[in-house]
């Protein structure tokens, strides 16, 4: 992990009590951790870690606040997205490197330290709604009005558009009858 050196907090050797770390994250970050499926291509955040160390753990609490742009998941263009988190991670001494649990890692003791690179990810990355859209009307307009093309109509659509083309939306409506799906309606389903 030589190109996340940056992020190596030496544990072994602080005294114990309270540390601060400081790391403004941008663009260089991003495409140090892209391993061609990372979802945050560029950003500009500020990332303040409170350490407090006992005898026999460390408590490091991530504090991040910024903005990020990924891809919108309707029509792929560039979308910034605020990120505000607060995560927590206890680390203690062990023989070998595990993740006991969302919050609790352990690392080899012969190491003395941590690399917080892909956890800082990780809490950015989960901050995000699941759904990453634009505003509604902020949408690609070329792509938007590919989309509604080619999606899926029932038989009680109007055959005018919405003005606003990019709320796309596939409606639950069971009214609608797909004539390749009709004769399996008449199977009869045992179950035993």
């Amino acid at each position: 992990m030589g190109k996340f050196s940056l992020y190596n907090i030496p544990l072994r050797s602080l005294p114990e009590g309270k540390h601060e770390f400081k790391y403004d994250l941008d663009k260089s970050f991003f495409v140090l951790i892209d391993d061609g499926t990372a979802e945050v291509k560029k950003g500009d955040l500020k990332v303040v870690i409170s350490l407090k160390k006992t005898s026999a753990t460390f408590e490091l609490n991530f504090d991040i606040a910024g903005s990020v742009q990924v891809p919108c998941d309707r029509c792929l263009d560039d979308i910034s997205m605020d990120v505000d988190t607060k995560n927590k991670l206890i680390v203690k001494f062990g023989k070998e490197y595990s993740e006991e649990s969302d919050e609790i890692v352990i690392i080899p003791e012969d190491d003395g330290e941590i690399n917080i690179a892909w956890f800082l990810y990780e809490f950015i990355v989960l901050s995000l709604p699941a759904k990453k859209i634009h505003p509604s009307g902020t949408c690609n307009k070329a792509m938007s009005s590919k989309l509604n093309k080619h999606r899926a109509r029932s038989a009680d659509d109007e055959d005018d558009q919405d003005e606003d083309a990019d709320d796309i939306s596939i409606d639950d409506d069971s009214s609608y009858s797909d004539p390749r799906w009709d004769s399996l309606k008449d199977i009869s389903v045992d179950e035993d």
